[in-house]
């Protein structure tokens, strides 16, 4: 077996292990609108839900040498974001759109993204994004060395598109969604392959 300290490693190498072991990730291909107007997407795969009472979504945005990366910049400064889920449809513009471009620069434009307005934020949801969820911030820490802004956002309103599966009980079919996930590295994967597991009943 082999163990290893993290204390022992750079910053990057600890970032390649934790990647690389905690997988697969949901990926988060967030927009939002900064003060000179341009609406920015990018994607993070440091995104999980919180709680559902009320529904919260945490998202981690580390800073690039020392300077807020503009998703992380625009959330403190509107407190309002979207996220859009990425299907396996729009893999590639996500990728595109995970380039490191100026502020001024619209990773809409660039990965050739449509957006579509949201009812209770600012930033516009993503049309080719099966699910979009607009959320206004509910607490934003600052977290690590780096440092990261860890994001809580309150969901405040879900958008399914018409090829996405619901049940009566809220029940999303996994796969009309077709959505991807982050591995290590370059890596990604795919929800196609779905197994079941019933809970055993423990007790009374």
């Amino acid at each position: 077996m082999k163990h290893i300290d993290p204390s022992e490693l750079s910053s990057r190498e600890r970032y390649r292990l934790m990647i690389s072991s905690i997988i697969p990730r949901p990926i988060a291909l967030v927009t939002s609108i900064g003060k000179n107007g341009v609406v920015n997407a990018a994607p993070f795969s440091y995104f999980n839900g919180v709680t559902s009472s009320p529904p919260i979504i945490s998202i981690s945005v580390g800073y690039r040498k020392g300077t807020a990366k503009d998703t992380g910049r625009n959330i403190r400064e509107t407190g309002e974001f979207v996220v859009n889920i990425v299907s396996q449809d729009i893999a590639e513009k996500m990728n595109i759109a995970s380039g490191d471009y100026p502020p001024e620069i619209s990773e809409i434009t660039e990965a050739n993204l449509n957006v579509i307005p949201s009812e209770l934020v600012s930033p516009p949801r993503l049309a080719e994004s099966p699910i979009q969820m607009e959320c206004k911030l509910y607490k934003l820490i600052e977290i690590g060395e780096g440092p990261n802004d860890l994001i809580l956002g309150e969901v405040m309103r879900w958008h399914l598109n018409t090829d996405v599966k619901i049940d009566d009980r809220y029940h999303i079919d996994p796969a009309s969604l077709d959505v991807i996930g982050r591995l290590g590295g370059p890596q990604y994967c795919t929800t196609n392959d779905v197994f079941e597991m019933v809970r055993p009943k423990v007790g009374g």
